[in-house]
Parts: C-alpha cells; structure tokens; sequence
C-alpha cells in the first residue's frame, strides 16, 4: 500500500435493500463511481413511479468524479444513470449489451448526444484516471454480458463480485473467469465486494440451461395458447422461450414497453437470435389458432400496470387471458411483490387459466450465487478485507458470517449502511462517519418532488378519503354570505348519507360564526376551528 495512501469505499445504495446499487470508492481527491440503479416502489409510496439513490455526496463533489462503470444491464443497476448524469457529464464504461440499454435511456433523457460512452469487455483494463485502473472480469448471471470488476489504486485492489453466479453451461458466452480471480487472489486483494442475495441458500445455482429444458417440456405437452412472465431484462430466459417456441411451431408476440425496448436492443447487438418469421406484432395474435401462439409479458412481479397484471384482469387492448390458457410465470418474487403476484395468480385461476410458477415446478432459476460458489470466490480472491453488499440486512449479516468462516478475522469485515465511509490505509481499516444517503422518489418529471408529507397525504386520500368544507365570508359584515358546501371523496357515499351532511354542515357553521362573532377573524383560527369541530363529529 502507498505510503499515507487512503482509500475510501462509500455506499449510495444497494446494501440492506434489494435495489438502487450504487458506490463511490475515491482517493486522492478523485472519485469513481461503479452502477447507478434503481429500485422499485412499495405499496406505502403511492403515485411514486422509482426510486433511485440519494445522490447528494457526489453532486456536491462532482469536479472529483472521473466516471462509472457497469457491471451489468439490469435496472437496480443502470435505472438512474440518466439522473446522474443531467448532473454529471463522465465518461461510463460498460460492456456492449449494458451500454444499448443505457443509450436507450439517455435518449429517452434528450442527454445521449452529450455522453461519452466507452465500450469495454471482459478482459479489458482501463486506466479511468490518475488513481484508478478497472479490470472487467467475466462473470455468469441473468443477463448477458455481465462482468465483475478489479478496481486498482494506490492503495491496494478492490474486487467487486457484481451480480453473479457459476454456470458451467451458460446460454450465451463462457462461465465465469475463475481463473481470474484466483490469479488476482495470489498477487494480493485489498478488498472483496460480494453479491450476498442467495447466501441463505445452500449448495449451487441451477444452471440457465435448465429452464430451457422444462419450456421444452411444458411447450410440448399442451395444445393452449401460452403467456410467458418473465423478467424484461434476463435475455437468456427470453432467447430460450423463442427456442422452444419455434422447435414447437409458433410464433411468437411480445406485450410490455420494457419487453420489446430490450428485444429490440438485444437483437440489434446480436444478444438475441431470432429466425426470420417467428415475431408477430402483438394487434396480430387473434389471427392465429392458440396451439400456434406463445405471448412474452413483463408482469412477472405483479405490478399494477404490466402487461400480464391487465391481461388477467381484462384491462389490456389486444388480450385478455382466459380458460384453457397457460400462463407461466419465470420468476420468483422480489422480497415484498409475494402479494401481488399472489393477487395476479388468484385472479388468473379465477379467469380459468392454467398457472405454472417457480413453486410449481423448475421454470425459474436465479441469476445469483449459493453458498457453496460465494465460498468459492472467497477462496480464490484471499482479500484482507470482506464487505458483503447487494442483500438486506439478513443476507449481509449471513454473508460476514460465512466469511468468518471461510478463514477471515471478524475484526476485518464490515457490514456497511448506505451512507457509511469506509477508510482503508496503512493503519488498517475502519469506518469513520458518514455521507448523506437514502432514497430520493422520482414521480413523473418530479425528481425528488415528492417526500414524506406529500406521502402521507396520498396515505391519508387512499386509507380515509376527504372532506372538504367550502365557505364564503363576507369582508364587510364578517358574516358567512351562505352555508358552508361540503365535498366527499373516498369517504361516503353523499346522496345515501345527506342527513350527516346536513349534521356536518351546522357544525361548520356554527363553529365558524361562533369564531367570527368573536371577532376572531384570523382565517387560520376560523379554519382551526372549523376542521377541529368536524373531526370531533365525524370521529364520534
């Protein structure tokens, strides 16, 4: 390590959460940034339509920052590179499959024009600044051209798995570069930075492959129409739907703006092979028999506005699922989207449909790592320092407990927040304060618009309903110029209910002349009274 070197790792996001990865690592007055994700809503964030990292430390430093690199193309991986980058003009680095699905993005943003970006492979070293030299490593995961990265300073070489698994019988490329990582191990690892999201389950990852092998199977032995849910951006999982589906003579349509986005990206860079023939637009399927058709969907989650979710309850414009369909659902749940696949599930056997799903049979398989392969890498790397990142709490927690068995002291593992500096020197290694950090609501064009009272508003509107009292006030004679209206929504039905409207209606009056008569005729004070007044009636 240079001599009075410093290292500094800085989590923005992805650590105790399933989503928004993003870290800055920055030495000697320079910053690099690795992902830049995003992470879906939960059902108490109504109206929000993403949610992406606080970005507040390296905007505020934004003259140190000297780029980003990507590890892979999902989108708790790329989904704010736009954001960042309106405020951040850098080169990004990532691989050919990762950097079509950020270009889409950038136009959709009007900023692709004014973006450098560089296309690396696994292999490839690139000296990003005066103090950091990346090494792309190939690694196997859910989606093409996924790599892991040897970031190298002054300081010492810091290994970041990215997302990753071992698949000895990948669908596209070869199996991760073990070799690699051993040969970095034996030259000396400061610090590893491994995927902890399957630490709880034991042994292997299934192969890829394997999914292939059971659409097959499922593909054969049915004469239904066919809806496939699968993850937009896992496009080995769709190339295999497409293989089984022309091995089975039929074509193939597509539904959900993610869904063909990333097809048509895929296939223009060559990640997807499509014969000619096999796609037919969506508006076409009602031309063809069901035994001649299989539907790809987004939706595998439950979201509210995916294709499969308006399919199933008959909100969509082209189709709508039905008895004697198969529908099947290649993906098992995000932690927290159980009840609404559940809901879209419940609604689908309702319609009739037949549903095959990840608890069913083998029609999923993870793109992430067991036990026995996160050891695996621990083994080969040797690092002198392990943090565990890309998991809840319970998966880092596990995570720093089987590295503590693999050999490394407690004393230099570190279990980080989103937030936390992480000072690496001469010295050793400690974590010295922290940096702001959270979660910053992006609703519409509003970018951080929305935050916690605007929440609760929406929370109460959705959970209660309201009531709103219309008054006119004379400014002369400080007097009511007639009774007060009032307005409903979400709380009763008004015309079954008009002698508690008319109730309420006295109460507003009365309070509000009782105020004015007063000649306290602050609006606040007559406004105060009013509302206390009524809540006291309507609680009653």
């Amino acid at each position: 390590m240079a001599k009075k070197s410093k290292l500094k790792i800085i989590p923005l996001g992805g650590l105790n959460e399933i989503g928004k990865n993003m870290t800055a690592f920055e030495f000697g007055g320079e910053i690099l940034v690795l992902d830049c994700g995003m992470a879906f809503p939960d059902d108490n964030m109504f109206g929000v339509d993403c949610v992406i990292p606080d970005m507040t430390y390296v905007l505020n430093n934004k003259d140190k920052v000297k780029g980003v690199v990507i590890t892979h193309g999902h989108e708790d991986h790329i989904g704010s590179i736009a954001y960042f980058l309106r405020n951040i003009n850098v080169p990004v680095y990532g691989t050919r499959l990762a950097l079509g699905l950020i270009e889409q993005k950038l136009k959709e943003h009007g900023i692709l024009s004014v973006t450098k970006l560089n296309r690396v492979k696994a292999g490839d070293s690139v000296q990003i600044s005066k103090n950091f030299n990346v090494e792309f490593i190939r690694v196997n995961h859910s989606i093409s051209d996924a790599v892991g990265m040897a970031i190298k300073t002054p300081a010492g070489t810091v290994v970041h798995t990215g997302d990753f698994k071992i698949d000895c019988t990948p669908i596209e490329g070869s199996m991760i570069d073990l070799a690699r990582f051993g040969e970095l191990g034996k030259r000396g690892v400061l610090a590893l930075m491994s995927d902890s999201t399957n630490v709880e389950r034991p042994g292997y990852t299934m192969s890829e492959r394997t999914v292939g092998e059971k659409f097959e199977t499922l593909f054969k032995g049915t004469r239904s129409r066919i809806f496939v849910a699968t993850f937009a951006s896992n496009v080995d999982r769709v190339q295999q739907i497409i293989n089984a589906a022309v091995r089975n003579r039929r074509k193939v349509a597509v539904s959900g703006r993610s869904m063909v986005n990333i097809i048509e990206v895929a296939s223009t860079l060559g990640y997807l092979k499509i014969p000619e023939g096999t796609l037919i637009p969506i508006e076409d399927v009602k031309k063809y028999q069901n035994h001649q058709l299989v539907i790809i969907t987004t939706g595998s989650q439950g979201e509210r506005m995916s294709a499969l979710t308006r399919m199933a309850f008959s909100d969509h414009r082209m189709v709508e699922i039905g008895r004697g369909d198969l529908v099947i659902i290649s993906a098992s749940p995000i932690p927290g989207n159980e009840k609404t696949i559940s809901n879209v599930i419940n609604e689908l056997y309702r319609k009739g449909a037949e549903v095959i799903h990840s608890a069913l049979t083998e029609v999923h398989v993870s793109g992430h790592a067991c036990r026995e392969e996160l050891k695996i890498i621990m083994g080969l790397v040797k690092p002198k320092y392990f943090i565990p990142v890309h998991g809840e709490s319970r998966h880092l927690r596990r995570h720093a407990i089987l590295a503590e068995e693999m050999g490394i002291s407690p004393k230099n593992i570190f279990k980080l927040e989103n937030g936390s500096v992480l000072e690496i020197s001469n010295d050793g290694a400690k974590i010295t304060g922290s940096v702001q950090a959270g979660e910053v609501l992006v609703d519409g064009y509003g970018v951080g618009d929305v935050g916690s009272i605007v929440l609760r508003d929406r929370q109460h509107l959705a959970e209660d309903g309201i009531i709103m009292v219309v008054m006119a006030i004379n400014k002369k004679t400080h007097r009511l110029a007639a009774e007060p209206e009032i307005i409903t929504r979400g709380f009763i039905y008004m015309r079954d209910n008009e002698s508690l409207m008319a109730q309420l209606r006295d109460i507003a009056q009365r309070s509000a002349e009782d105020t004015l008569i007063s000649k306290n005729r602050d609006w606040n004070t007559i406004k105060g009274n009013v509302k206390s007044a009524l809540g006291s009636a309507i609680y009653d």
